[in-house]
């Protein structure tokens, strides 16, 4: 349920995300998650991947501002009110998100949602208590 999440910075020009993508790729390295969030001219790249150290340290590598920070993952039915039950849940007990990007499951009745907390421990025995799981 925590995982690692690489949040890159990336400068908002034609191409970049392009390269970054490719070195990722040259690497076999799958993204399984990602979220842009852009200003006019630089935006924060933030992506789940099966090796986060290696993307790291290849984007290091080519000069490419990147780190690592740990998130939330949590399994949530893809039907109305699945991701309100787990918001509800965080927010009857004072925890709040920083932010969050969701993403569809291979299972087709789940979708993922990825969320920073500052309270991550917690977080994740409540969901669990609660019959919530993450990403393997």
């Amino acid at each position: 349920m925590i995982i690692k999440q690489i949040s890159i910075f990336i400068e908002n020009r034609p191409g970049r995300l392009a390269e970054i993508t490719d070195i990722i790729a040259k690497n076999n390295i799958n993204i399984r998650a990602l979220s842009i969030a852009d200003t006019t001219n630089f935006g924060i790249l933030r992506i789940i991947v099966d090796n986060p150290e290696l993307v790291e340290e290849k984007l290091r590598e080519n000069n490419i501002t990147a780190s690592i920070t740990s998130v939330l993952s949590v399994a949530i039915k893809d039907r109305p009110g699945g991701l309100a039950e787990v918001l509800k849940i965080l927010s009857d007990n004072g925890i709040a998100i920083e932010y969050m990007y969701a993403f569809l499951a291979k299972k087709e009745d789940e979708a993922y949602v990825i969320m920073r907390i500052e309270k991550d421990d917690e977080a994740k025995r409540l969901l669990e208590a609660n019959g919530y799981y993450g990403l393997n």
